[in-house]
């Protein structure tokens, strides 16, 4: 007599179950996805400026068109315009690793929380960061932004790069940028050509650039009218502050051979023709002075 046949069991294959990662490691895991994210973010935005300059920062669009501005290679600057850039903005540009000493910066943010004065100001690099991607408000959020940026700029370009970006995107008059601009409005000579007491005038313009004005015959305007700080600025960096600090640093062939610049522009003159020479004078200051002319 057959018996029944019993089916065999059905066997299901093993599937390992998926543990939940703890909350705690997921968030630490967004964190450094997110942190890999910004950095790359920051390449992007940071990298290009080994090799182009931008004819329009942030700044620049926020003061609004028409701006006065035109890019000149750092070959073509006059070396009395480094120095009197590198002695009263940033002394320590071409020694310092970073771009700012980390005790001078826990400083700053000391001093802001407690709304004192700054007791150090911004490096050169922080400026060009804010120059180039911020705004001029003062906040904690900007300052940090800043910082990030700034060392970001300081690790990818070198010194001499950085000072040259600076002084193309530096504000030098109501809506004026760059020096190459500002030496022609206010001289009448190309950014090679500026003798060193200019060159010292133009770094007293930097604290207070909206409310500097162009003398009638040329130069800057320091007659009766003029608001006080901005001759007090002018005439103190001129007069007293950058030749004193230029000469602390042993002359400026001493100074910008701390950027590791050993040459003068006059050593660059075969190539005055080249479009980043600024030789002539940008058709954007020639229609200002057209127009205050006009006036």
């Amino acid at each position: 007599m057959a018996t029944e046949a019993v089916p065999a069991t059905q066997s299901k294959p093993f599937r390992p179950t998926k543990r939940k990662r703890h909350p705690i490691r997921r968030f630490f895991g967004w964190c450094f996805k997110l942190f890999l994210v910004l950095v790359v973010l920051n390449l992007l935005v940071t990298v290009p400026y080994i090799w182009v300059t931008p004819p329009r920062t942030s700044y620049m669009l926020q003061s609004g068109e028409p701006v006065a501005y035109q890019y000149v290679s750092i070959g073509h600057i006059s070396r009395y315009v480094l120095a009197a850039t590198i002695a009263p903005e940033d002394q320590q540009l071409g020694t310092r690793p970073g771009a700012f000493d980390m005790d001078d910066f826990n400083a700053r943010i000391k001093a802001y929380s407690e709304g004192k004065p700054d007791p150090s100001g911004s490096t050169i690099p922080q400026q060009l960061a804010k120059n180039i991607y911020l705004w001029p408000e003062q906040s904690a959020f900007r300052k940090a932004l800043e910082a990030g940026l700034a060392s970001e700029l300081s690790m990818i370009l070198s010194d001499q790069r950085i000072l040259e970006l600076y002084l193309n995107y530096a504000q030098f008059g109501p809506k004026l940028y760059g020096i190459c601009a500002a030496t022609w409005y206010y001289f009448g000579n190309p950014p090679w050509n500026i003798t060193q007491y200019q060159a010292a005038q133009l770094m007293g313009v930097l604290p207070l650039p909206n409310l500097v004005q162009r003398a009638k015959d040329g130069g800057i305007y320091l007659g009766p009218l003029v608001h006080p700080l901005v001759s007090d600025y002018v005439n103190g960096a001129a007069n007293v502050h950058v030749p004193r600090q230029i000469e602390g640093l042993g002359g400026w062939k001493a100074t910008v051979a701390t950027i590791g610049i050993t040459d003068t522009a006059a050593d660059h003159a075969a190539f005055r023709f080249d479009k980043d020479s600024c030789s002539t004078m940008p058709q954007s200051v020639g229609d200002r002075l057209q127009q205050e002319d006009w006036h």
